[in-house]
């Protein structure tokens, strides 16, 4: 069903645990944060005050559609592919120390690197808190400071309001514990939840990217083991006809399954699509062929996963285990013959005790083994906190005065996208015998990567040069 793992969420101002599915923070876990309280009372009396005065009918529905949001729109980005980028969580940039929300501003604007953002939870709130009833405030704030940066806006279409999954409606109402926030929309709202995608796509009349729902989250059949993958088809199928009515020009993908996988040990769902590192649950791969053969359409096909096993396996270690990323990237298109996203992709298990320096080398390696199996968009799922030490964040946090500042792991990431972008024709380099075990190459025309698995300083010779490198170093070489 979903990884055994316990995670922290943060909620409208408690917390609580569950057994994540792949939900990560720092160490690679997300958090699903939801947003603060909003309202106070008085706040919530102005704002139903001014729904009657924008327009509402008895029932508190808004007579009018949502339309176009505020703020400028830039020209839209039509590629299927967008190359590598990262996720608006919890905490990100929009928000925090003037200074400090500026000087993140300056960094991304310098990259253009592609930011994905959900319409609820991870820093949205509630977008349709009663039917007709619209809040895009925080959805708003993110997508605007995303535009300020330049970058292509993606949007998430998860996660879904109380009132469609059998909660109460209202925003004062709104559940923000995992056990609700991760509920699908029930098969009578599906066609509700497909006319908010097309709220939302209206709203951002220049965002043209839509991933639909987030982890099959909701549509596990416990009764059967297994997913419910004809459910969660309807839904995509409801959503990809919105969309396109909406404007033909949207491009939509999922299924966004996660490629959970097994030790050699473990045969219980074992499947064909398997190597050193483990093998696929065959149940993920039933679903992926059920939505691959039934959905309506698709500009693009979305998965996400981990290099390690359910049971945090990295096999046969941690830099070895990305081929997994490869091999599943290659059956992924092969089967769909579609661009291929990753959602989501990780590299660490929880209280890893990692140094930035190793789990920077081991995201290199992990891009590179993407980059091999062919992948045309992949987000880095953005671990932001409010302050503290902040393991493998992109930024420093923006809530301190001396925040935004850029960290390691972006400075990867940004430096990855601009050597390799999507379409990228890939060399061949030669390797010392004695440093392929230790060293992990991805080379075009013009830019060789090379990356020290071990923790210790090595003499290595790459592409005929010979140069030393530290323990975990991640080297750039031009050609």
């Amino acid at each position: 069903m979903e990884r055994h793992r316990e995670v922290t969420v943060r909620g409208d101002g408690a917390s609580a645990r569950r057994p994540g599915h792949g939900s990560r923070g720092a160490s690679g876990r997300r958090p699903v944060g939801a947003p603060r309280r909003r309202l106070s009372l008085v706040l919530a009396a102005l704002v139903l005050a001014a729904l009657a005065l924008a327009g509402c009918d008895s029932g508190g529905r808004t007579t009018q559609g949502p339309g176009p949001g505020p703020g400028p729109t830039g020209p839209s980005n039509t590629d299927p592919a967008l190359g590598w980028g990262f996720t608006h969580t919890q905490y990100s940039a929009d928000t925090g120390d003037d200074d400090a929300v500026a000087r993140a501003r300056e960094l991304l604007s310098g990259r253009g690197l592609p930011q994905d953002q959900a319409i609820m939870g991870w820093g949205a709130g509630n977008p349709e808190p009663s039917p007709g009833t619209y809040d895009f405030s925080d959805l708003d704030r993110r997508v605007a400071y995303i535009r300020s940066t330049g970058a292509t806006p993606v949007i998430t279409l998860c996660c879904a309001p109380d009132w469609m999954k059998g909660g109460k409606a209202g925003a004062s109402r709104t559940d923000w514990s995992v056990r609700s926030l991760e509920s699908a929309p029930l098969p009578s709202h599906y066609k509700d939840f497909a006319e908010l995608a097309a709220a939302v796509a209206e709203r951002y009349p220049d965002v043209r990217h839509f991933i639909v729902w987030n982890e099959f989250k909701g549509f596990f059949d416990d009764t059967r083991r297994r997913w419910n993958y004809e459910g969660y088809t309807q839904l995509y199928n409801e959503v990809y006809a919105a969309l396109k009515k909406a404007d033909p020009a949207n491009l939509v993908g999922g299924p966004y399954l996660t490629m959970d996988s097994y030790g050699p040990q473990d045969q219980s769902y074992a499947s064909s699509l398997k190597g050193p590192w483990g093998s696929v649950d065959q149940r993920v791969l039933d679903a992926f062929t059920y939505w691959n053969k039934h959905r309506k359409g698709a500009d693009f096909v979305v998965v996400d996963g981990a290099s390690f096993t359910r049971t945090d396996q990295m096999l046969p270690d941690a830099f070895a285990a990305t081929d997994k990323l490869t091999a599943v990237s290659d059956w992924v298109r092969e089967q769909s013959g579609l661009p291929l996203w990753w959602a989501e992709y990780y590299v660490e298990p929880d209280a890893s005790g990692w140094s930035e320096q190793r789990r920077v080398a081991t995201q290199a390696a992990a891009l590179a083994a993407l980059a091999r199996g062919g992948t045309g968009t992949a987000f880095y799922w953005s671990p932001e906190q409010q302050g503290g030490p902040c393991p493998g964040c992109l930024w420093s946090p923006t809530q301190r005065d001396d925040g935004g500042a850029e960290l390691p792991m972006y400075a990867l990431i940004a430096r990855f996208a601009a050597a390799f972008p999507p379409g990228t024709r890939f060399t061949t380099v030669s390797v010392a015998a004695d440093d392929v075990p230790n060293v992990r190459v991805l080379a075009n025309a013009t830019t060789v990567l090379v990356v020290n698995t071990l923790d210790r300083e090595i003499d290595a010779k790459v592409d005929g040069r010979s140069f030393p490198m530290a323990a975990y170093e991640v080297r750039w070489l031009t050609r």
